[in-house]
C-alpha cells in the first residue's frame, strides 16, 4: 500500500521537555489509523504536526507526497468539541467550511449542493436547518464531520471526536463512522485513549510510550467489520495493547 503521511524521526522539545523523540510512523493511503497512548503523551499535538500547524526541531514530515507545509491542503479536521457557529443552522456551518477553505473559487450554490448531500450521508438530511442548540451531541459531531468532508480532503484527522458522548450515542457514531469511511474512501487518523475504541475502528494501532514519545509498536487489527470486541481475536489484540500500555506506564514511574 501507498503511504499518504509519513513521519520520519520527528523530534520536538518544548523549552527543555523532549516531547518526541524520534517518532517514525507512516498511515497508508484509504487506511483507518489510530493513534492510542497515555494521557499527556502528546496524541492531539501529532495532528498538529501532521497538519503542519506545529514544525518540528528535526525530521520530516510528509503528506500526500509533499512536504507538511505543502499538504495540509489535503487535509480536514473533527475536533473533540463540534465547534459550530450557534447562529448557523446544521447546513450554514457546512457550507462555512468550504467558504473558508475555497473562497469564491465555488459557487453558494455548489456548496449548498455539497453540504446537503454530507449532511444526508450523516443521516441529517431532516435536520439540515436546525440550530446547535436543537440537536443533540452526537448529531452536532455528525455536522462537524460533515463540514470536514466538505472541503474534499484526502486525510481526515479525528481528535478524540466521541469522548465527550453518552456510552450509547459514543457506539454508534463508532459504527457510523467506519460506513461514513468505508462510502468516502478517505484516509481517517483518529486519536483515542481507549483501547476498545481503537479495537473496533482501526486497520492498524500506533501505540505511543509516555514522554519522550515514540512508538513502541503499531498493531494490526484485520478482523472483520462490524466486529464483535469478545472475539478470541481482539481479545489477544486487547491483551497485546494493554500489555504495551501498561509498559509505558511503568516506564513513566
Amino acid at each position: 500500500m501507498t503511504a499518504i503521511i509519513e513521519l520520519d524521526n520527528v523530534s520536538i522539545a518544548f523549552q527543555r521537555e523532549v516531547v518526541y523523540d524520534r517518532l517514525s510512523f507512516s498511515v497508508n493511503d484509504g487506511e483507518f489509523l489510530c493513534i492510542l497512548g497515555p494521557s499527556g503523551c502528546g496524541k492531539s499535538t501529532l495532528l498538529r504536526v501532521i497538519g503542519d500547524l506545529l514544525g518540528v526541531d528535526s525530521g520530516g514530515v510528509t503528506v500526500a507526497g509533499s512536504p507538511a507545509a505543502k499538504g495540509w491542503q489535503e487535509i480536514a479536521y473533527v475536533f473533540q468539541s463540534p465547534r459550530l457557529l450557534p447562529w448557523r443552522d446544521a447546513e450554514a456551518n457546512v457550507i462555512l467550511g468550504q467558504q473558508l477553505r475555497f473562497g469564491r473559487a465555488r459557487s453558494m450554490s455548489e456548496m449548498r449542493d455539497k453540504a446537503r448531500a454530507l449532511l444526508e450521508l450523516v443521516g441529517l438530511g431532516r435536520d439540515m436547518h436546525k440550530y446547535p442548540a436543537m440537536l443533540s451531541g452526537g448529531e452536532r459531531q455528525r455536522v462537524s464531520i460533515a463540514r470536514a468532508l466538505a472541503v474534499e480532503p484526502r486525510i481526515v484527522l479525528m481528535d478524540e471526536p466521541f469522548s465527550a458522548l453518552d456510552v450509547t450515542t459514543r457506539r454508534r457514531m463508532r459504527a457510523e463512522i467506519v460506513e461514513i469511511w468505508k462510502k468516502t474512501g478517505k484516509t481517517i487518523v483518529f486519536v483515542t485513549h481507549e483501547i476498545d475504541e481503537a479495537l473496533e475502528l482501526a486497520d492498524r494501532v500506533v501505540v505511543l510510550s509516555v514522554k519522550p514519545t515514540r512508538v513502541l509498536e503499531t498493531v494490526s487489527i484485520t478482523a472483520a467489520r462490524p466486529r464483535n470486541l469478545a472475539s478470541p481475536e481482539l481479545n489477544a489484540a486487547r491483551a497485546r495493547l494493554s500489555h504495551l500500555l501498561g509498559l509505558s506506564s511503568h516506564h513513566e514511574e
